[in-house]
């Protein structure tokens, strides 16, 4: 199968039906046979003017198209809209925008929206394996400056989000931000978390569930830490006296924060606290993938949309009603 290397023969391989058909095939059965998603049979054809297949067995729903049980099902937008959308977010090094995916590929803002929310949840990935070797932990608040938030937005965040942590000025220079937690697999991938607060119960469960025990962990001096001598090889290192101090350093950490926050402010401008673990994720997919290429990231994507569902009801935090 013809795989294309870059945008612009992304965009014109995926405007055939039969090649988008043939990367969802692809991605969605090993042995390369569509099947059935009612009775699992591979005993269907393909309707070319429908642009559905159906299943020669007897039973309701026959006709059935490739979005069926993966993060496109139910959209009335077409597979070439969709994959362009995939290769658009997935190299996009700061993100892209809704407003950006609205004029690139002819749909409305809204709908681009709800696009790249459905991608990002294919993006997601869980693992049961954890972090080992040395791991750098670090912690950072997401947010706009509290001066410039409405009085009602203030009082909920603060309400509902982290304790913000008092500056050397004594003044809270986080209040109304949201605590959001990396741990960083040195040579390996990074693992993001959206937190309560930076105390200690929430930084070390999040520390045990992800870190394998007797690893080397690098942190910065934050009291929350001081007790991770107990399970792990605890370095520390103070950012009020050094950055680096031989291999004990968080530098690794800091870069991926640094790039996330270029993509929050940069490209997103504004994130709602209820929507920030899917951008933790976005980016995260991204770092964890940074020596691939375009292809390979997209492909990636493409395999993962499977088994994902994503309605507008829960996305903006409303009851479903299916």
């Amino acid at each position: 199968m013809e795989t294309p290397k870059t945008l612009q023969q992304a965009i014109v391989h995926f405007s055939k039906p039969e090649n988008c058909n043939a990367f969802m095939i692809a991605a969605r059965f090993e042995d390369g046979k569509p099947r059935c998603p009612q009775c699992g049979s591979d005993n269907v054809i393909y309707l070319e003017k429908a642009r559905l297949f159906k299943c020669r067995t007897a039973h309701s729903r026959q006709k059935f198209s490739l979005k069926v049980g993966t993060i496109f099902e139910d959209s009335p937008l077409g597979l070439d809209k969709w994959l362009a959308a995939i290769w658009l977010i997935a190299n996009a090094k700061n993100g892209i925008s809704s407003y950006e995916i609205h004029r690139a590929l002819g749909v409305t803002q809204k709908s681009a929206w709800f696009m790249l929310h459905r991608i990002r949840l294919a993006m997601q990935q869980g693992s049961l394996d954890k972090l080992s070797g040395h791991v750098e932990v670090d912690e950072t608040f997401i947010g706009g400056k509290a001066r410039n938030m409405h009085k009602s937005v203030l009082r909920e965040r603060v309400k509902k989000f982290a304790t913000p942590v008092t500056g050397a000025t004594g003044r809270n220079q986080n209040i109304g931000k949201v605590a959001v937690m990396g741990l960083l697999e040195r040579n390996g991938e990074v693992r993001t978390m959206v937190v309560r607060n930076v105390k200690r119960k929430s930084l070390r469960t999040e520390i045990n569930s992800h870190v394998e025990r007797g690893a080397m962990v690098y942190t910065d001096a934050l009291r929350s830490y001081n007790d991770l001598n107990y399970d792990y090889i605890h370095n520390v290192i103070n950012h009020a006296e050094k950055y680096v101090e031989g291999n004990v350093h968080t530098n690794g950490i800091e870069n991926f924060w640094s790039l996330l926050k270029r993509t929050i402010g940069g490209t997103y401008v504004s994130v709602e606290p209820f929507h920030l673990f899917r951008y933790l994720d976005e980016q995260a997919f991204r770092f964890n993938r940074r020596k691939a290429t375009d292809s390979d990231r997209f492909f990636e994507v493409l395999s993962m949309v499977v088994g994902k569902r994503l309605q507008f009801a829960e996305l903006i935090g409303k009851p479903s009603c299916a």
